[in-house]
């Protein structure tokens, strides 16, 4: 089965625009991360979305999000809590892919933050997003990079 064809990975793109949606809201409300899984498991998509792939990222994010950001640190231009929460969210989703998911291919993790970006960014973020996750890719990944 080629992975274009693989059913999950359309399934895996629903579970990250969820988790950009669920990392925005912590971002501007601090709770729980059981709560977001909670709350968006009665979101309309859910029922389209990997949904043990949602509850993976905001877990792991939410868990080790000070971590990330330090990472992240390196890769931009200011710091991570200065980011447009969007943007943020969806770059700690691409580091926490390609440091803890070596199943994706660093381009599909790139490919996925610059749609997610293109999708609920800024005009042009999505440039910003690719600059950095490349440079997060050919430090995490240099074996694929």
């Amino acid at each position: 089965m080629s992975r274009s064809a693989d059913p999950r990975s359309g399934a895996r793109s629903v579970a990250r625009k969820l988790a950009v949606q669920a990392l925005y809201q912590l971002q501007l409300n601090e709770a729980p991360w059981q709560d977001l899984l909670k709350d968006f498991s009665a979101d309309d998509d859910m029922a389209r979305a990997d949904r043990g792939y949602f509850d993976e990222i905001v877990r792991a994010i939410a868990e080790t999000r000070s971590d990330l950001d330090a990472r992240l640190a390196a890769w931009v231009d200011r710091a991570p809590q200065d980011l447009d929460p969007v943007e943020h969210a969806i770059l700690l989703i691409g580091v926490h892919e390609l440091a803890q998911r070596p199943d994706v291919p660093w381009r599909v993790v790139v490919n996925e933050a610059v749609s997610l970006t293109r999708r609920f960014g800024a005009t042009d973020a999505h440039k910003y997003v690719n600059a950095v996750l490349d440079r997060a890719a050919r430090e995490l990944r240099p074996h694929e990079h």
